[in-house]
């Protein structure tokens, strides 16, 4: 694994430890519990599916892992803007602006896993 993986990959673990902190400051409603939730779900399933992308069998299954990491940070993404929207979280969530980034990071790793085929 290269250093870049690595820092990636904590940079990930450290994006779902912040949405996990970040959880517990929503409303306990209905709704909250629901958005907590799924941002939880999503955000968490970024990092453990970069691990398997890692590690994975194939240029084609790298890429079909990161396709993966990239849907979830977009999901993440979805579930912090409605908390904003909707009230449940400030509107300056320094969390919303990692997600962009991570975002960012992943698409352009997909760009480059597949013109390197």
């Amino acid at each position: 694994m290269s250093r870049y993986n690595i820092d990636l990959s904590d940079r990930l673990l450290e994006f779902a430890a912040a949405a996990i902190k970040l959880s517990s400051n929503i409303e306990k409603t209905y709704a909250g519990r629901y958005i907590a939730g799924q941002m939880l779900r999503s955000a968490s399933s970024a990092g453990a599916n970069y691990e398997e992308a890692c590690s994975a069998e194939s240029r084609a299954d790298f890429i079909h892992k990161l396709q993966i990491v990239l849907k979830e940070l977009r999901e993440t993404v979805y579930w912090l803007r409605l908390s904003q929207r909707s009230g449940l979280l400030g509107s300056d969530e320094p969390l919303l602006e990692t997600a962009r980034s991570l975002t960012n990071i992943i698409a352009k790793s997909i760009i480059t896993a597949k013109s390197n085929r």
